[in-house]
C-alpha cells in the first residue's frame, strides 16, 4: 500500500518542531550562562577560598587528623575503689560503635589492675589500658596520655553508664562542635549582688533574670571533647593546678574556663564571634545534649565508697573555684547559653517551663 505524500510531509514536520524546540531552550540557557570572563573569576574566587581553608592556622599543639582519628574516640575513665562497677562499665562500652580504645586512669596507688582478669575472660573488641598513678589527683585524668591517637576523647566518670545510643548521638553532635565541650550534665555561674560568684546547675534561679534554665558549663565527667584541650589544661597556670590539688574538686571548672579563653582567643572567622552594641560575644564553651538514658551506678558498688559530691562543703569549694579561677584569669570568661540538643525532635532550648 502506497502512502499519501501529504502524509509523508506531516510526519516531517511533527520531526523537526522538537528539535527547533530543543534548539531554542538550549540557546535560552546558554544566554544565561555567565560570560567566560566572569565564570574564570569564579573559578578563581572557590579556588581562593579553598585555598584559604587548607592553610587556615591551628593551634600550635594541633595534631593532624587522619579518617580514622575523626571517625573514632577514645573513652577516659578514672576509677578509686570502685573496681566492681568498673568493670560492669568496661563491658557495657565495649558495644560502643566507633570507640578505638579506653584508658583508665587507676587512681588505687599501690593496688593492683584488674588487667590480667579482664584479659583472661576475652577476646574483647575494644582495647583496654590501666595506667597505674603515683598519686590520688583529681587532675590525673587530664593528662596527654600518648596512647590517645583519636581527635575526639569522650571522658566519664567512674560510676556513670551512659547508653550506648546516647553516646553515639553526642558523638555526631561533637564533630559539629569539635571545638566545644559536649556533654550530659550543664551548670552556670551567678553573679550575687557584691560580685562574687556562686555555683549551680542550670535551674538555679539567676537574680538579675529572674529564671533559670540556662548554662555556663558542661561537665566533663559525661563528655565529649577535642584532645588538644588535654594540652590546653597542662599549660594552664600552676596556680590552677594548685587550687584543682588544694580541693581535690574543680578540674572541670578549670577545664570549662581554659576552653573558653581559647575560644575567645580565636579568629572571628574561626571563632563565630556575634557583635551587638559594641560588644562581642564568644561562643560558650560547651553544648548541652540531653540523655535519654543516663544511670549513676554509685550505689552498686561494693566498696560503699561515696563520691566526693556527696562531701557537705562541695557545692561550697565549686563556688569557692570560680571566684579563685577569676582571681588567676583577671576575668570571668564563661558565657551563656540555653541550647539543648536531644535524640528526638530539632534542637530546642533547656528551658522546659512554660512562663508567660
Amino acid at each position: 500500500m502506497r502512502v499519501p505524500r501529504a502524509c509523508i510531509n506531516l510526519r516531517r514536520i511533527h520531526l523537526v518542531w522538537p528539535l527547533l524546540l530543543l534548539l531554542l531552550v538550549g540557546a535560552a540557557l546558554t544566554a544565561l550562562l555567565p560570560p567566560a570572563e566572569e565564570q574564570s573569576r569564579t573559578n578563581d574566587v572557590l579556588g581562593v577560598l579553598r585555598r584559604a581553608t587548607a592553610n587556615k592556622p591551628l593551634p600550635d599543639n594541633h595534631v593532624y587528623s587522619t579518617e580514622e582519628t575523626e571517625e573514632k574516640f577514645t573513652i577516659v575513665i578514672q576509677t578509686f575503689n570502685r573496681t566492681d562497677i568498673l568493670l560492669k562499665l568496661l563491658n557495657h562500652y565495649q558495644a560502643m560503635p566507633h570507640l578505638q580504645k579506653i584508658i583508665i586512669v587507676w587512681n588505687n596507688v599501690g593496688e593492683q589492675t584488674p588487667q590480667k582478669l579482664w584479659n583472661s575472660l576475652g577476646p574483647h573488641p575494644v582495647e583496654v589500658i590501666f595506667k597505674e598513678q603515683s598519686t590520688n589527683q583529681m587532675r590525673n585524668r587530664l593528662q596527654v596520655f600518648p596512647e590517645i591517637d583519636t581527635d575526639a576523647v569522650l571522658m566519664l566518670d567512674d560510676d556513670t553508664l551512659v547508653s550506648v545510643p546516647d553516646i553515639s548521638f553526642a558523638f555526631s553532635v561533637w564533630k559539629q562542635f569539635p571545638d566545644q565541650i559536649v556533654g550530659f550534665v550543664p551548670r552556670k555561674h551567678v553573679a550575687t549582688a557584691g560580685g562574687t560568684y556562686t555555683y549551680g546547675s542550670f535551674e538555679l534561679q539567676d537574680p538579675e533574670i529572674g529564671g533559670g534554665d540556662r548554662y555556663s558549663m558542661v561537665l566533663i565527667g559525661a563528655a565529649f571533647f577535642h584532645r588538644r584541650y588535654l594540652q590546653l589544661f597542662q599549660e594552664q597556670p600552676q596556680a590552677v593546678h594548685q587550687l584543682v590539688d588544694q580541693t581535690q574538686n574543680c578540674d572541670d571548672i578549670a577545664m570549662n574556663f581554659a576552653v573558653a579563653l581559647y575560644l575567645a582567643q580565636q579568629p572571628r572567622s574561626f571563632q563565630g564571634m556575634t557583635r551587638s552594641k559594641g560588644i562581642v560575644a564568644s561562643r560558650p564553651s560547651g553544648v548541652f545534649v540531653k540523655p535519654v538514658d543516663f544511670r549513676n551506678l554509685e550505689k552498686e558498688a561494693g566498696s560503699g565508697y561515696l563520691g566526693m559530691w556527696h562531701r557537705p562543703e562541695h557545692l561550697l569549694q565549686r563556688s569557692y573555684c570560680l571566684n579563685r579561677l577569676v582571681q588567676i584569669y583577671g576575668s570571668m570568661p564563661l558565657c551563656f547559653s540555653n541550647l539543648m540538643l536531644c535524640q528526638f525532635g530539632f534542637p530546642s532550648y533547656a528551658n522546659h517551663k512554660n512562663k508567660g
